[in-house]
């Protein structure tokens, strides 16, 4: 049964609790919507720091269930090629079709341009592009669904089995999990990503596919300031 188990617990909870706190944040910043006060106004600022913490103690806790080996080198230029290529996906309707640059979103500059709650917000905010969201996505969509919708007993599914029905449901998943206007490049990406999975079988590999993307989405997001990407 979905989630009765220690090890689907552990690959299931950084996700749920990664959506639970993005949903008390988006229903707060509906709610206060025009108040004065940040915290009620803004809360994606102690929102995203409150669910990386929160989902780095639940990824913490069922280390061991995680198949999280380094990837052989292959595997790792692979994993790095296809990051490369999601990013490109990305950053392609702003940077060469001609999209409307997304200037709304979380500014590392909030609580000042510089000192250091300019280097603590800027570093929450990498730290869960870059590490925390790489790691719960992945293990969540390539590490546990996309094996347990061959077989239930998912852990004894070798990582990169192929099925058309996992690979259709954890790509529409992986790309409604992002908002409407991310969906084109959401949809292609999941398909890079169960790439990765299908060609290396190894979880770590898709997890570095994804921080490569994101590391360099926010370096992109630094220098051109479109605060909507991330």
């Amino acid at each position: 049964m979905f989630g009765a188990t220690p090890s689907e617990r552990a690959y299931l909870a950084p996700f749920f609790g990664f959506l639970a706190v993005l949903a008390v944040g988006s229903g707060l910043a509906h709610f206060f919507d025009g108040y004065a006060f940040w915290m009620a106004s803004a809360p994606r600022y102690w929102i995203y720091p409150l669910q990386t913490l929160i989902c780095a103690g639940l990824l913490a806790h069922g280390w061991r269930y995680y198949a999280l080996e380094l990837p052989r080198p292959s595997a790792a230029v692979i994993a790095t090629g296809i990051g490369l290529l999601a990013l490109v996906l990305w950053i392609a309707p702003q940077q060469w079709l001609g999209a409307a640059p997304r200037l709304d979103g979380f500014e590392p500059a909030f609580f000042g341009a510089d000192g250091w709650p300019y280097t603590l917000n800027l570093a929450l905010r990498f730290l869960r592009l870059v590490i925390v969201v790489p790691l719960v996505e992945e293990i969540f969509w390539r590490g546990f669904l996309l094996r347990y919708l061959v077989r239930e007993d998912f852990t004894n599914v070798p990582m990169g089995t192929f099925s058309w029905r996992s690979f259709s449901i954890v790509t529409v998943g992986f790309c409604l999990e992002h908002s409407p206007a991310d969906w084109p490049a959401a949809a292609l990406t999941g398909v890079l990503y169960n790439f990765v999975a299908y060609r290396t079988r190894s979880l770590s590999a898709c997890v570095l596919a994804h921080a490569v993307t994101n590391a360099l989405l926010g370096g992109y997001i630094l220098r051109t300031g479109q605060w909507g990407f991330w």
